[in-house]
């Protein structure tokens, strides 16, 4: 016994005929009266056969040599029946027809015969023996033979048939399994194209090219197929074109701003949508080819509360989004995000390490021009006037004792500078003591140095909840917007404190009383990276170190306060830089 995956329709169709055979075989014993119990026992045998081929044929089971097996049970059921209930004078005397029916849906033209010669020699047989049925028997015979061509050439017809629905059928799932199979090639190779490259521009393609090919695995198709496909990513507060297939140069250069219509609905929701009309959307009507689209699919490119873009496909035919296709876009969608995420990290870090180097590099020449107008100066100063009072050793001696003196404060004053550089370059006492200790050691030697007073007020349950990496951070950014205070701003007081100012979140604030400035004129000089505005420029950097953000509040004559926001913890993180939770819906990436 065998199971297949699918029926046989040859042995439905034998199943059906026996059943309407054995009723008719029924029907003709009820009106000749030979419905007994003692006569119709191969009648009984016929239902319970036909029942158990029923239930094999539902389970797909087939029995070894089951055409021949059903062909020689039916021969000898209807023979058996055929001699119980009287041979020709019985009521059901047509009965081989059940065995000629089924050889010919088996057997075609030759079973029909086969069964027919056989049952009419019974027949001959019986009439042979019997006085004045011979010409019945011949007659009855005959017919069953010839009735064998008819059924036999129908049989042949029917499994013709039902060998071509078959062949058709088979081929069909053929082609969907093919179908299948390189649809999940084509995710395959999407995720190693994916997961093996960094390259932005590389994913946006494969994004694109993997996904078309998936919903049109026929080359063919794929050639001839009006998909339009495009991914927009957030640059500069706009969506704009990452790559596209089947734009015209013209929508390249086309940006949105996702409030409104589609491209709203699908960052607001965070979820793939399908939608139809797209001619009639604000925003995307203004594509050239979109235009002839009637239906399309949108996939936002979101991570967390990041939102990248979207990835979006569109198509003529306003049925083409089946849910096979919305299913396949939206593991291709899943998988693309990844590769973003991964493209964009990995250009952030490449951009950090150029932006660390930005910052050692400025770091030096901040070096060479502090040295360069303070201790350089000193020095050639000192020596300077060494060499008039060597002078006036030998003329002005009581002069020159005065100069002596006057040298010996510039040479303290000088040391003072370069100790004040060395703290700022490396406080020891940072990595020893503290923030607090360092901030107000540098305090000290504002006023040691500069004569310029630094009121500090740091509250220490803060820094408890700082590891030393951003204690450093937050000790450079409180260094250079002192120092700035102190070169440009010309106050008499600053003000350093760090407080808590949110669960979470603690506020940094350097005040000053000094003479103030523009901020957004410097804002402007800032974006150029021009001199004047290196002070706000490392001020800005370290803030996004320590994942905080930067306020400046300043009005010429009224002084200046610089404000950072510091996160203590990744949730207050999130809430700081996304306060309601949600990505904005249009934010510059």
């Amino acid at each position: 016994m065998r199971k297949y995956e699918t029926p046989y329709m040859a042995d439905w169709f034998a199943i059906t005929l026996r059943w309407i055979m054995i009723v008719g075989l029924i029907v003709s014993l009820g009106l000749g009266n030979g419905l007994e119990i003692g006569s119709v026992w191969p009648l009984g045998l016929m239902i319970l056969w036909n029942l158990t081929m029923t239930a094999m044929t539902s389970l797909n089971l087939r029995l070894q040599f089951h055409r021949r097996l059903n062909f020689a049970v039916d021969l000898v059921l209807a023979g058996a029946f055929f001699l119980v209930q009287g041979g020709v004078h019985g009521p059901a005397f047509w009965a081989g027809l059940l065995p000629i029916l089924t050889g010919s849906i088996y057997f075609e033209v030759f079973g029909g015969v086969i069964v027919s010669i056989l049952f009419s020699s019974l027949i001959l047989y019986l009439g042979y023996q019997t006085d004045g049925d011979l010409p019945i028997s011949i007659l009855i015979s005959a017919g069953l033979i010839f009735l064998s061509f008819v059924f036999g050439f129908l049989g042949r017809r029917l499994m013709d048939h039902m060998r071509k629905n078959r062949s058709l059928w088979i081929d069909e799932e053929d082609k969907k399994r093919a179908i299948q199979n390189e649809r999940l090639r084509a995710i395959y190779e999407l995720t190693s194209t994916l997961s093996s490259t960094l390259s932005y521009k590389r994913v946006l393609d494969s994004a694109l090219d993997m996904s078309a090919a998936a919903l049109n695995p026929d080359p063919e198709q794929l050639v001839s197929d009006p998909l339009v496909g495009v991914v927009m990513l957030f640059n500069g507060g706009k969506l704009r074109i990452g790559s596209a297939r089947r734009f015209t140069s013209a929508d390249m250069r086309v940006t949105f701003d996702g409030a409104e219509g589609i491209l709203k609905k699908a960052l607001d929701e965070g979820e793939p949508i399908t939608f139809k009309d797209i001619g009639y959307d604000h925003e995307l009507g203004r594509v050239i080819a979109l235009r002839n689209c009637t239906s399309g699919y949108c996939f936002p490119l979101r991570s967390g509360f990041n939102v990248y873009g979207v990835l979006m496909f569109a198509h003529p035919n306003p049925d083409y989004f089946n849910t096979d296709r919305l299913k396949l876009l939206d593991i291709i969608g899943r998988q693309a995000v990844i590769a973003i995420q991964n493209a964009r990290l990995y250009q952030d870090l490449v951009e950090e390490k150029e932006r660390m180097v930005e910052v050692h590099e400025e770091a030096r020449k901040k070096l060479a021009r502090d040295l360069h107008d303070g201790p350089t100066q000193s020095v050639a100063a000192i020596a300077m006037r060494l060499n008039i009072t060597r002078r006036m050793l030998t003329k002005d001696v009581k002069g020159a004792t005065e100069e002596i003196v006057k040298l010996e404060e510039l040479a303290h004053r000088t040391t003072k500078e370069i100790r004040h550089m060395l703290f700022t370059l490396r406080p020891l006492i940072l990595e020893s003591q503290g923030l607090t200790a360092a901030v107000q050691s540098m305090s000290d030697k504002m006023m040691e140095t500069f004569s310029q007073k630094v009121v500090v007020n740091i509250d220490e349950r803060i820094t408890s909840q700082l590891e030393m990496g951003k204690q450093g951070v937050i000790f450079y950014i409180i260094e250079e917007a002192v120092n700035n205070a102190r070169k440009h701003a010309a106050a008499e007081a600053i003000t350093v404190s760090l407080r808590q100012m949110d669960v979470g979140i603690a506020l940094l604030e350097i005040k000053d009383n000094g003479v103030g400035f523009d901020v957004q004129a410097m804002s402007q000089s800032y974006d150029k990276r021009s001199n004047s505005s290196l002070g706000m420029v490392n001020l800005r950097e370290r803030a996004e170190l320590v994942n905080g953000l930067l306020q400046i509040d300043s009005k010429e004559g009224k002084g200046t306060n610089v404000q950072v926001y510091i996160p203590l913890s990744e949730d207050a993180a999130d809430r700081l830089h996304h306060p309601q939770h949600a990505v904005p819906k249009v934010k510059s990436r």
